[in-house]
């Protein structure tokens, strides 16, 4: 009596065949080649967003620090800039007063190298223009290479 309730319990085994697993493995794989290029893009979009407001926050403080120095942009360098705010950071960013008969120039680069710049013209006119790492998604960059 007992050899039957065993063989029994041997033949009612249950699981998942190799077929079965082999099929939800190609599954998820196929899920996850769909999901990862959209997820590095949004990344490389936040990057670029960050990178534009970091941009802002250094012509914000370009203004300030042409204020403290009754209107003249030309003390008013990267370093001096992170005198006024010091979370601005020493690296991916620029400040360069007076650059090609402008006023300034501020800039700030994400990590695939995109790079938005704000410029002010001596005529006062503010003008935002931004490069693309060469075969570098566009990311946040416009076709014509405004933001």
């Amino acid at each position: 009596m007992r050899e039957g309730l065993r063989s029994a319990k041997a033949g009612d085994e249950s699981g998942f065949t190799l077929i079965e697993l082999l099929v939800v493995m190609l599954i998820l794989g196929i899920l996850a080649a769909i999901a990862i290029p959209s997820f590095l893009n949004q990344k490389n979009k936040a990057n670029d967003s960050q990178a534009k407001a970091l941009a802002r926050s250094l012509q914000t403080t370009m203004e300030t620090c042409s204020t403290d120095n009754r209107g003249s942009y030309t003390p008013c360098d990267l370093t001096a800039l992170r005198a006024i705010t010091p979370s601005i950071p020493a690296t991916g960013t620029l400040a360069l007063p007076g650059y090609l008969g402008s006023l300034y120039v501020v800039g700030a680069s994400t990590s695939t190298g995109n790079t938005f710049y704000i410029t002010r013209s001596a005529s006062g006119q503010v003008s935002r223009s931004c490069t693309v790492a060469s075969g570098g998604d566009r990311g946040g960059c416009r076709t014509g290479d405004t933001w």
